[in-house]
């Protein structure tokens, strides 16, 4: 496919093409991956390439599955309290895990992949793959820790999994209570995925330039884990913590 045929594909953006203003086209976390991609990369901070899918992925999934009417008469259920939360998140999930991606979307899915792997010389190149959904990091919302991760991903039938496997997070209970509780719609948010260079870290974590509990703007504060910095991220360690 090359990066120039990135630019031309609605299913997939590479992450050096997206910023900010892009949020509602591939979601917060793909955003700010590729802001500090083109803002960091001549400064000699080494932001690891990659790609992102996008709302129209997402949507084309939703609807060549025959999804929304479904996804929307479960989750009301849950509402009047005919389903319990678990019971409902659980057949949400489920709907989507057994469901493929269209033949469009998993194709540029794949070529965008194998594109990764040429960039790195490794024909199974071993990424991250994050999710990344519209309506998180903002100002008012923050999806922080509820929306999976899957790391250490190899292979292009493997990464399609994954990529189910984010879109399926969506449905968590914890995630439909926070929408339930900012009274955000359940299908007015869209799941991108955001994939990635795997870094292979000894110890990894967090980390702020500003002190989040005070303002204070002259304080750096991190907090790292041994091993990958997903631990940290989802609340399984106890950090180490720097100022």
């Amino acid at each position: 496919m090359g990066e120039n045929s990135l630019e031309k594909n609605p299913y997939v953006r590479s992450l050096k093409d997206v910023g900010y203003d892009d949020i509602d086209q591939v979601g917060g976390k793909s955003a700010s991956l590729g802001e500090m991609l083109r803002g960091l990369s001549d400064a000699g901070v080494r932001v690891p390439h990659g790609f992102s899918t996008t709302v129209d992925a997402y949507r084309c999934f939703i609807s060549e599955n025959h999804l929304e009417e479904k996804i929307a008469s479960t989750l009301q259920e849950y509402r009047t309290k005919k389903l319990e939360l678990g019971k409902a998140g659980k057949t949400v999930r489920n709907l989507v895990l057994k469901s493929d991606f269209p033949e469009e979307v998993s194709s540029a899915i794949k070529n965008a992949y194998r594109d990764l792997c040429a960039r790195y010389g490794d024909d199974s190149l071993a990424v991250g793959v994050r999710s990344s959904a519209t309506s998180e990091d903002q100002p008012g919302a923050s999806f922080a820790g509820m929306l999976d991760t899957y790391l250490n991903i190899q292979g292009e039938e493997d990464l399609l999994w994954a990529c189910r496997r984010c879109l399926s997070s969506l449905f968590t209970d914890r995630a439909i209570r926070y929408r339930e509780k900012m009274d955000m719609d359940d299908l007015g948010s869209s799941l991108c995925v955001a994939v990635q260079r795997m870094v292979r870290s000894e110890k990894a974590g967090v980390m702020f330039s500003i002190d989040k509990e005070t303002g204070f703007p002259d304080m750096v504060m991190m907090t790292a884990s041994w091993g990958l910095g997903e631990s940290d991220v989802a609340g399984e360690t106890i950090p180490d913590e720097y100022r």
